[in-house]
Protein backbone atom coordinates (compact mmCIF):
# COMPACT_ATOMS: atom_id res chain seq x y z
CA UNK A 1 0.00 0.00 0.00
CA UNK A 2 1.16 3.46 -0.83
CA UNK A 3 1.89 5.45 2.08
CA UNK A 4 -0.12 8.19 3.40
CA UNK A 5 0.34 11.77 3.02
CA UNK A 6 0.65 12.10 6.76
CA UNK A 7 2.90 9.13 7.01
CA UNK A 8 5.20 10.83 3.65
CA UNK A 9 5.07 14.32 6.02
CA UNK A 10 6.34 12.40 9.17
CA UNK A 11 9.15 10.85 7.46
CA UNK A 12 9.92 13.91 6.37
CA UNK A 13 9.59 15.58 9.59
CA UNK A 14 11.82 12.79 11.43
CA UNK A 15 14.30 12.66 8.39
CA UNK A 16 14.80 16.29 9.02
CA UNK A 17 14.97 16.26 12.31
CA UNK A 18 17.55 13.61 12.40
CA UNK A 19 19.50 16.17 9.65
CA UNK A 20 19.65 19.37 12.58
CA UNK A 21 20.92 16.46 15.24
CA UNK A 22 23.71 15.64 12.98
CA UNK A 23 24.50 19.17 11.73
CA UNK A 24 24.71 19.51 16.17
CA UNK A 25 27.15 16.85 16.90
CA UNK A 26 29.08 18.39 14.07
CA UNK A 27 29.25 21.61 15.57
CA UNK A 28 26.76 23.07 12.94
CA UNK A 29 25.76 26.89 13.96
CA UNK A 30 22.08 26.42 13.46
CA UNK A 31 21.55 29.59 16.04
CA UNK A 32 22.93 31.55 12.80
CA UNK A 33 19.96 30.94 10.10
CA UNK A 34 16.82 32.91 9.02
CA UNK A 35 15.18 32.90 12.87
CA UNK A 36 17.88 35.10 14.00
CA UNK A 37 19.11 32.45 16.44
CA UNK A 38 15.83 32.08 18.69
CA UNK A 39 15.59 28.65 19.33
CA UNK A 40 11.80 29.06 19.64
CA UNK A 41 11.61 29.12 15.93
CA UNK A 42 13.32 25.67 15.36
CA UNK A 43 11.46 23.74 17.82
CA UNK A 44 7.83 25.19 16.34
CA UNK A 45 5.13 23.68 16.12
CA UNK A 46 5.75 21.17 19.40
CA UNK A 47 2.37 19.88 18.57
CA UNK A 48 -0.81 20.71 17.81
CA UNK A 49 -2.00 24.03 17.89
CA UNK A 50 -4.71 25.27 19.76
CA UNK A 51 -7.12 27.48 18.47
CA UNK A 52 -10.07 28.97 20.70
CA UNK A 53 -13.10 30.13 20.02
CA UNK A 54 -15.40 32.45 22.26
CA UNK A 55 -18.60 31.56 21.14
CA UNK A 56 -20.90 28.19 21.00
CA UNK A 57 -19.75 25.90 17.99
CA UNK A 58 -21.72 26.73 14.28
CA UNK A 59 -22.07 29.95 15.11
CA UNK A 60 -19.93 32.32 12.04
CA UNK A 61 -16.92 32.40 14.28
CA UNK A 62 -16.67 29.01 15.07
CA UNK A 63 -17.06 28.14 11.48
CA UNK A 64 -14.44 30.71 10.69
CA UNK A 65 -12.01 29.32 12.86
CA UNK A 66 -12.85 25.61 11.39
CA UNK A 67 -12.25 26.32 7.62
CA UNK A 68 -9.07 28.11 8.33
CA UNK A 69 -7.80 25.31 10.77
CA UNK A 70 -8.81 22.72 8.29
CA UNK A 71 -6.66 23.89 5.31
CA UNK A 72 -3.84 25.64 7.81
CA UNK A 73 -2.67 22.16 9.02
CA UNK A 74 -1.37 21.48 5.96
CA UNK A 75 1.23 23.85 5.90
CA UNK A 76 2.39 23.71 9.71
CA UNK A 77 2.67 19.73 9.69
CA UNK A 78 0.79 19.04 12.79
CA UNK A 79 -3.42 19.32 14.21
CA UNK A 80 -4.54 22.49 14.94
CA UNK A 81 -7.95 21.62 16.46
CA UNK A 82 -10.57 24.43 17.49
CA UNK A 83 -11.55 24.76 21.16
CA UNK A 84 -15.20 26.04 22.14
CA UNK A 85 -15.20 28.63 25.33
CA UNK A 86 -18.28 30.54 25.27
CA UNK A 87 -19.06 33.34 27.50
CA UNK A 88 -19.27 37.14 28.19
CA UNK A 89 -18.98 37.38 24.68
CA UNK A 90 -15.65 36.11 23.85
CA UNK A 91 -13.62 37.36 26.84
CA UNK A 92 -13.41 34.24 29.01
CA UNK A 93 -11.85 32.36 26.15
CA UNK A 94 -9.44 35.90 25.35
CA UNK A 95 -8.36 36.04 29.08
CA UNK A 96 -7.70 32.18 29.02
CA UNK A 97 -5.29 32.73 25.73
CA UNK A 98 -3.38 35.69 27.75
CA UNK A 99 -2.43 33.56 31.25
CA UNK A 100 -0.98 30.54 27.99
CA UNK A 101 2.61 30.18 27.18
CA UNK A 102 3.67 32.69 24.69
CA UNK A 103 5.32 29.76 22.55
CA UNK A 104 2.65 30.40 19.41
CA UNK A 105 0.69 26.66 20.13
CA UNK A 106 -2.15 28.01 21.75
CA UNK A 107 -4.06 30.82 18.81
CA UNK A 108 -7.61 32.25 19.20
CA UNK A 109 -9.93 33.86 15.98
CA UNK A 110 -10.79 37.28 18.15
CA UNK A 111 -13.67 39.00 17.18
CA UNK A 112 -13.21 43.15 16.78
CA UNK A 113 -16.30 43.77 18.65
CA UNK A 114 -14.75 42.21 21.62
CA UNK A 115 -12.41 45.20 21.46
CA UNK A 116 -13.99 47.67 19.49
CA UNK A 117 -17.50 47.52 21.33
CA UNK A 118 -17.80 45.46 24.33
CA UNK A 119 -15.31 47.63 26.16
CA UNK A 120 -17.90 50.32 25.57
CA UNK A 121 -20.94 48.28 27.60
CA UNK A 122 -18.76 46.45 30.42
CA UNK A 123 -16.84 47.77 33.52
CA UNK A 124 -13.57 48.53 32.83
CA UNK A 125 -12.10 45.43 34.61
CA UNK A 126 -13.84 43.42 32.39
CA UNK A 127 -12.75 44.66 28.91
CA UNK A 128 -10.44 42.89 26.73
CA UNK A 129 -7.64 45.06 24.96
CA UNK A 130 -6.04 43.72 21.69
CA UNK A 131 -2.88 45.61 23.02
CA UNK A 132 -2.67 42.95 25.36
CA UNK A 133 -2.16 40.20 22.46
CA UNK A 134 0.15 39.72 19.61
CA UNK A 135 -1.64 39.91 16.37
CA UNK A 136 -1.07 37.39 13.65
CA UNK A 137 -3.26 38.54 11.06
CA UNK A 138 -6.72 39.69 10.06
CA UNK A 139 -9.01 37.18 8.34
CA UNK A 140 -12.20 38.31 7.05
CA UNK A 141 -15.37 41.36 7.40
CA UNK A 142 -18.50 40.38 8.35
CA UNK A 143 -20.87 42.43 7.70
CA UNK A 144 -24.89 42.97 9.28
CA UNK A 145 -28.09 43.72 8.10
CA UNK A 146 -31.12 44.30 9.49
CA UNK A 147 -34.34 42.00 8.53
CA UNK A 148 -37.68 42.49 9.41
CA UNK A 149 -40.56 39.84 10.00
CA UNK A 150 -42.91 40.49 6.98
CA UNK A 151 -46.03 40.34 9.25
CA UNK A 152 -44.61 44.08 10.06
CA UNK A 153 -44.78 45.56 6.81
CA UNK A 154 -41.32 47.32 7.27
CA UNK A 155 -39.80 47.16 3.86
CA UNK A 156 -37.51 50.82 4.58
CA UNK A 157 -36.12 52.66 7.41
CA UNK A 158 -39.04 54.67 7.01
CA UNK A 159 -41.52 52.53 7.32
CA UNK A 160 -40.15 51.75 10.69
CA UNK A 161 -40.24 55.45 11.56
CA UNK A 162 -43.93 55.56 10.41
CA UNK A 163 -44.77 52.84 12.88
CA UNK A 164 -45.26 55.98 15.76
CA UNK A 165 -44.73 52.54 18.29
CA UNK A 166 -41.65 50.77 20.22
CA UNK A 167 -40.00 48.47 17.81
CA UNK A 168 -38.73 45.61 19.45
CA UNK A 169 -35.25 44.48 17.71
CA UNK A 170 -33.60 41.68 18.33
CA UNK A 171 -29.71 41.20 19.10
CA UNK A 172 -27.06 38.52 19.20
CA UNK A 173 -25.95 40.14 22.68
CA UNK A 174 -25.11 42.82 24.81
CA UNK A 175 -22.05 44.81 24.24
CA UNK A 176 -22.30 43.30 19.94
CA UNK A 177 -21.99 44.78 16.40
CA UNK A 178 -25.87 43.46 16.07
CA UNK A 179 -27.00 45.57 19.44
CA UNK A 180 -24.55 48.86 18.63
CA UNK A 181 -25.83 49.35 14.60
CA UNK A 182 -29.40 49.15 15.64
CA UNK A 183 -28.99 51.91 18.69
CA UNK A 184 -27.52 54.14 16.51
CA UNK A 185 -29.95 53.89 13.68
CA UNK A 186 -32.96 53.72 16.31
CA UNK A 187 -31.41 56.86 17.85
CA UNK A 188 -30.72 59.10 15.05
CA UNK A 189 -34.07 57.74 13.28
CA UNK A 190 -36.06 59.11 16.54
CA UNK A 191 -37.67 55.52 16.55
CA UNK A 192 -38.53 54.30 20.39
CA UNK A 193 -36.60 51.20 19.92
CA UNK A 194 -36.59 48.14 22.73
CA UNK A 195 -33.46 45.73 22.84
CA UNK A 196 -33.84 42.57 23.26
CA UNK A 197 -30.63 40.52 23.47
CA UNK A 198 -30.57 36.87 22.47
CA UNK A 199 -27.03 34.38 22.77
CA UNK A 200 -26.53 34.37 19.35
CA UNK A 201 -27.94 34.89 15.73
CA UNK A 202 -29.85 31.87 15.42
CA UNK A 203 -32.31 32.79 18.66
CA UNK A 204 -32.55 36.05 17.40
CA UNK A 205 -33.61 34.95 13.84
CA UNK A 206 -36.01 32.42 15.59
CA UNK A 207 -37.40 35.04 17.57
CA UNK A 208 -37.90 36.89 14.50
CA UNK A 209 -39.86 34.31 12.12
CA UNK A 210 -41.97 33.50 15.20
CA UNK A 211 -42.95 37.07 15.36
CA UNK A 212 -41.66 37.81 19.03
CA UNK A 213 -39.76 40.72 17.94
CA UNK A 214 -40.19 43.18 14.84
CA UNK A 215 -36.22 43.09 13.13
CA UNK A 216 -33.29 41.82 14.13
CA UNK A 217 -29.80 42.91 13.06
CA UNK A 218 -27.95 39.78 12.12
CA UNK A 219 -25.02 39.02 9.93
CA UNK A 220 -25.01 38.10 6.11
CA UNK A 221 -24.73 34.77 6.33
CA UNK A 222 -27.13 33.94 9.35
CA UNK A 223 -29.73 36.10 7.38
CA UNK A 224 -28.97 33.88 4.07
CA UNK A 225 -30.73 30.71 5.19
CA UNK A 226 -33.95 32.72 5.66
CA UNK A 227 -34.45 35.03 2.58
CA UNK A 228 -37.95 34.92 1.69
CA UNK A 229 -38.98 34.69 5.28
CA UNK A 230 -37.60 37.99 6.22
CA UNK A 231 -37.38 41.68 4.71
CA UNK A 232 -34.14 42.74 4.44
CA UNK A 233 -34.04 46.66 5.18
CA UNK A 234 -30.40 47.82 5.14
CA UNK A 235 -26.91 47.06 5.95
CA UNK A 236 -24.73 48.63 8.16
CA UNK A 237 -21.85 48.76 5.59
CA UNK A 238 -19.70 51.92 4.71
CA UNK A 239 -20.54 50.63 0.94
CA UNK A 240 -23.33 48.39 -0.52
CA UNK A 241 -22.67 44.81 0.55
CA UNK A 242 -21.67 42.66 -3.20
CA UNK A 243 -23.88 40.33 -1.68
CA UNK A 244 -27.23 42.04 -1.40
CA UNK A 245 -26.87 44.79 -3.99
CA UNK A 246 -30.04 45.70 -3.69
CA UNK A 247 -30.58 46.30 -0.41
CA UNK A 248 -29.06 50.24 0.66
CA UNK A 249 -26.89 51.00 3.42
CA UNK A 250 -27.63 52.71 6.75
CA UNK A 251 -25.56 55.78 4.95
CA UNK A 252 -27.54 55.79 2.17
CA UNK A 253 -30.74 56.10 4.10
CA UNK A 254 -29.41 58.94 5.79
CA UNK A 255 -27.62 57.58 9.40
CA UNK A 256 -24.16 57.36 10.37
CA UNK A 257 -24.47 53.44 11.99
CA UNK A 258 -21.82 52.17 10.11
CA UNK A 259 -20.71 48.87 11.94
CA UNK A 260 -18.90 45.41 10.89
CA UNK A 261 -17.28 42.64 12.44
CA UNK A 262 -13.71 42.10 11.94
CA UNK A 263 -11.84 38.77 12.80
CA UNK A 264 -8.24 38.22 13.10
CA UNK A 265 -6.08 35.25 14.47
CA UNK A 266 -4.00 36.48 18.03
CA UNK A 267 -1.36 34.75 20.32
CA UNK A 268 -0.04 35.15 23.55
CA UNK A 269 1.54 38.80 24.23
CA UNK A 270 5.27 37.96 24.26
CA UNK A 271 5.22 35.08 21.71
CA UNK A 272 8.90 35.50 19.74
CA UNK A 273 8.68 37.36 16.01
CA UNK A 274 9.86 33.83 14.08
CA UNK A 275 7.08 31.84 15.39
CA UNK A 276 4.25 34.79 14.59
CA UNK A 277 6.05 35.08 11.22
CA UNK A 278 6.02 31.20 10.47
CA UNK A 279 2.57 31.48 11.87
CA UNK A 280 1.76 34.28 9.30
CA UNK A 281 3.38 32.85 6.34
CA UNK A 282 0.96 29.92 7.20
CA UNK A 283 -2.53 31.63 7.22
CA UNK A 284 -1.27 33.46 4.35
CA UNK A 285 -0.94 30.30 2.11
CA UNK A 286 -4.54 29.19 3.73
CA UNK A 287 -6.20 32.24 2.67
CA UNK A 288 -5.24 31.03 -0.88
CA UNK A 289 -6.60 27.42 -1.25
CA UNK A 290 -9.62 27.21 -2.95
CA UNK A 291 -11.29 25.34 -0.37
CA UNK A 292 -10.89 28.63 2.08
CA UNK A 293 -11.93 31.18 -0.53
CA UNK A 294 -15.54 28.81 -1.48
CA UNK A 295 -16.30 29.09 2.37
CA UNK A 296 -15.72 32.68 2.28
CA UNK A 297 -18.30 33.00 -0.90
CA UNK A 298 -20.51 30.63 0.94
CA UNK A 299 -20.95 32.62 4.14
CA UNK A 300 -20.61 35.75 2.63
CA UNK A 301 -17.30 37.08 4.08
CA UNK A 302 -15.39 39.85 2.56
CA UNK A 303 -11.51 39.14 2.71
CA UNK A 304 -9.78 41.14 5.72
CA UNK A 305 -6.35 39.58 5.29
CA UNK A 306 -4.17 42.53 6.85
CA UNK A 307 -1.31 43.11 8.79
CA UNK A 308 -1.34 42.72 12.99
CA UNK A 309 -0.64 46.11 12.97
CA UNK A 310 -3.29 47.45 10.63
CA UNK A 311 -5.62 45.46 12.83
CA UNK A 312 -4.66 46.94 16.15
CA UNK A 313 -4.93 50.67 14.47
CA UNK A 314 -8.18 50.30 12.85
CA UNK A 315 -10.17 48.42 15.71
CA UNK A 316 -8.39 51.26 18.48
CA UNK A 317 -9.89 53.92 15.89
CA UNK A 318 -13.37 51.98 15.61
CA UNK A 319 -13.51 51.87 19.35
CA UNK A 320 -12.99 55.69 19.95
CA UNK A 321 -15.18 56.51 17.30
CA UNK A 322 -18.14 54.15 18.79
CA UNK A 323 -17.78 55.71 21.93
CA UNK A 324 -17.90 59.26 20.30
CA UNK A 325 -21.48 58.62 18.90
CA UNK A 326 -22.83 56.78 21.42
CA UNK A 327 -22.26 60.45 23.61
CA UNK A 328 -23.19 62.10 20.84
CA UNK A 329 -26.48 60.71 20.49
CA UNK A 330 -26.97 59.83 24.43
CA UNK A 331 -27.00 55.83 23.99
CA UNK A 332 -27.70 53.87 27.00
CA UNK A 333 -25.59 51.15 26.36
CA UNK A 334 -24.45 47.61 28.20
CA UNK A 335 -23.76 48.15 31.99
CA UNK A 336 -22.29 51.39 31.26
CA UNK A 337 -25.82 52.56 29.89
Amino acid sequence: MAPTRYARRTALVGAGAALVLSLAACGGNLGGGGNGGDPSADAFPSGPISVSVGQAPGGSTDLIARALANVVTEDLGVPVPVVNTPGANGALAAKELAAKTPDGQNLMVINASLVAITPLAVPDDEAVDIENYEVVTGISQDDFILVANPATGFRTVQDIVNAGRPISYGTTGVGTGSQLSQALLFSQAGIQGNAVPFDGASDAMTALLGGQIDVAGVQLGDAKTHLGSVTPIVVFSKERSQYFPDVPTAVEAGFDSTVSQYRAVVAPKGTPAPVLDRLRTAFTAAFQAQEYKDFNAQRLLAPYEVDGAQVVSEWTAARDRYQALIDQYGIPFGDKG
